[in-house]
């Protein structure tokens, strides 16, 4: 297909379905919370729609946010990578979901897709997909985490064999607190500048990740949304948390390309907790489910012969 022959808009379309999708599941999983929606221009081209559910009955905070922006010049964040691409015009959309669940049983998730386009002056366009989904538990339980990573390999087989394991390898490496030398959570899928299978592979791929994140999710939020807590759970809740902020603030690339392209801060940053804390040194008492914690913190290969997989 050639790049000028890109069929931009059918991607949009299918973006802002699953938004749709999306938004509706996580109403009706939470029974009572609705979204705020609100819509919002970029001046220098395109725009998008912010939904944000707060104070429900299961999910403290929910957000879900589709954008379709174009600018005149790729943030340095989006070029790093592509240093030719330096200078191009761009086109970007993309639907992204943060979930920080009340009970500190049920782990915290996101998930986002996306499509970039980019047009430098003398050069052909570039094109690629990117995203995935990851889960950050609190207090982890191998059938969730298992299940979770059985989704996802079930989101990449029509793809090949491989697909799976590079793109968990993948999520392992980029979602990585080097500063703590600990993942975010249990990882997922991880994959960006993905155009090598061609343009109709590569977008059945990226429509595949984002059909799963719903089936991946749902089932652990009902299993553990009334599992009984107390304040030493919640206390632990918000420092864990305390650790998706750094993460968000320090290393996410769509944080960065989002303020770089000069997008709507609110928007950016509703990815971050209602509620987080800090503790100087803190330390679990040794043999506490808090502490056991640290034992999911590092990569491993969850679906292994060997294991349960």
């Amino acid at each position: 297909m050639a790049n000028d022959a890109l069929p931009v808009d059918d991607v949009a379309r299918y973006l802002r379905g699953l938004h749709d999708e999306l938004t509706a599941a996580i109403e009706a999983t939470d029974g009572a919370g609705r979204f705020r929606r609100d819509t919002w221009r970029r001046a220098e081209g395109g725009g998008g729609e912010t939904r944000v559910l707060r104070d429900g009955a299961v999910f403290e905070q929910a957000g879900i946010n589709f954008s379709h922006v174009r600018g005149g010049q790729l943030p340095a964040s989006a070029t790093a990578q592509r240093p030719e691409l330096t200078g191009a015009s761009f086109e970007a959309m993309g639907v992204s979901l943060v979930v920080h669940p009340r009970n500190p049983h049920v782990p915290t998730s996101h998930a986002n897709v996306r499509f970039i386009v980019a047009r430098p002056a003398r050069e052909p366009a570039a094109w690629w997909f990117g995203g995935g989904f990851d889960l950050t538990p609190y207090y982890p339980r191998d059938e969730d985490v298992l299940h979770w990573h059985r989704t996802a390999r079930s989101a990449c087989e029509p793809f090949g064999a491989d697909v799976y394991p590079r793109c968990k390898e993948w999520c392992d490496r980029y979602f990585f607190l080097k500063h703590r030398n600990e993942t975010r959570g249990v990882g997922g899928l991880f994959f960006d500048d993905w155009n090598e299978p061609g343009f109709e592979r590569s977008y059945a791929f990226m429509r595949s990740v984002g059909e799963h994140y719903l089936p991946a999710y749902l089932p652990i939020v009902e299993l553990r949304k009334d599992t009984p807590h107390g304040d030493r759970e919640r206390h632990f809740q918000l420092y864990r948390r305390g650790r998706y902020v750094e993460f968000n603030l320090v290393y996410d690339r769509g944080t960065l390309f989002g303020l770089q392209s000069g997008g709507r801060t609110e928007s950016i940053l509703m990815s971050l907790p209602p509620l987080a804390r800090w503790e100087y040194e803190y330390a679990p008492e040794a043999g506490s489910p808090e502490a056991r914690l640290r034992e999911y913190l590092c990569p491993r290969d969850w679906l292994a012969p060997s294991g349960s997989g």
